[in-house]
Formats: C-alpha cells, structure tokens, sequence
C-alpha cells in the first residue's frame, strides 16, 4: 500500500466495521463533536482485546482550547499510563502555551511517560502561530512520532500547499494528512499532497454518519 488510512472513530462497533473495510489504523476518541476526548478505559480495553491493526488513543480531557493546568496533566499522564500498560500502539494528544506556541515542557514529560509507544501531536498543530516553527520544534525533541494536520485550514485540499511544506520539515515524523477526507477523495488528494497517512472519520466505506 501506498500511504496508510486512519479512522477516528468513538465506538467498538465503529472500529470493527473499520477495519474490515480498510482501515489501517484507528484513532480512538470520545466526543467526536467536540473534535475527540479521552476514551473510556473500558472502551479502550475492548477495542484493543477485539482489533488486529494499530490503535492509538486520543488523550485530551476536555473540550475548548489546549492549555492545559497542573490537574489535566496529571490526568492525560495516567491515561497514557494506562494505554501502556495494556499495550496500545500510541497515544495522541497536543498542548499549546498561552502565546499559541507548543507547550514544549510538559508536551515532553508525557512523550517520555508514553515510552515506547508512538506519541502523536494532533491538530492543536493547527492553531499555533507559525506551523512549520512548531513542525521544527517538536521535530527536535526527537519524542514526537507524527503530526497529525491540515495545513492550518478546514481542508486538506485547502491546506495543500502547506502541507507540502510540513511534509519537508518533519523529517522522521509522520505527517498525518486529516481535513475532510474520507474514501471517495483520497486517492485525488494523495496524488496532489503525497503523504504516507491520511486521517478522517470516513476515510474507509462503512462509517458514513
């Protein structure tokens, strides 16, 4: 296969139906309106014991913006604890300081607690002020698997230019293309943006809301 396929999904249900049609990999969330939370620890548990392909966990513990105080730290690091211990692939999960900058410090604390598993910076990427500046920075903590973006914009296809430019500054990290999606427009946008990971809640048949 030419690039990997990623579904965020919310239920069991959701993930088997996933990845019998396709799906390489899924991200796990709660609350997709209120663009994914952390999953139940029962849930996460299920979907592990029941998927064969990857699954790596979203680990956000609200809704509203990225920066987190002392207590939500502590909660997203016994989260990713838990989906250690329990052998999950990776966790994803992103922090911003008041300035819209990456949350360099804790960011790194939490990459070092998820050890071995992937840690991905999801879109908070988005809304930092210089995207490639962040992209660079987490780059250089060499904890950071993989961003997961759209190029600042509502869509891949708008982000397309920027997205090109990610893809040059990530280096080793894996640049997760996401920003409406889905199995119908994935094979046109990847012959524009060239990634190896798209992202997207109906990026396979199947999952269609």
């Amino acid at each position: 296969m030419s690039y990997l396929k990623e579904t965020c999904v919310e239920t069991l249900e959701q993930a088997i139906i996933a990845e019998k049609n396709g799906a390489n990999r899924i991200e796990l969330c709660a609350n997709l309106e209120l663009d994914g939370l952390t999953p139940s620890r029962e849930l996460i548990g299920l979907v592990k014991s029941q998927l064969q392909i990857p699954v790596h966990v979203m680990i956000r513990p609200r809704g509203g913006d990225f920066n987190y105080n002392s207590a939500e730290i502590e909660q997203m690091a016994s989260d990713i604890a838990f989906c250690k211990e329990i052998g999950v692939e990776g966790v994803v999960l992103g922090m911003l300081a008041n300035d819209k900058t990456v949350a360099i410090e804790p960011i790194e604390k939490l990459a070092i607690i998820a050890k071995p598993m992937k840690c991905i910076f999801h879109k908070a990427i988005d809304e930092t002020r210089n995207i490639l500046e962040s992209v660079k920075c987490l780059r250089e903590t060499g904890l950071i698997s993989g961003i997961l973006t759209s190029g600042g914009e509502s869509t891949a296809i708008k982000g397309l230019s920027q997205l090109k430019n990610i893809l040059l500054e990530a280096g080793d990290m894996q640049v997760i293309c996401a920003g409406k999606i889905t199995d119908g427009n994935i094979e046109e946008l990847h012959q524009k943006i060239g990634a190896k990971a798209y992202h997207g809640k109906r990026i396979v048949p199947g999952l269609e809301k």
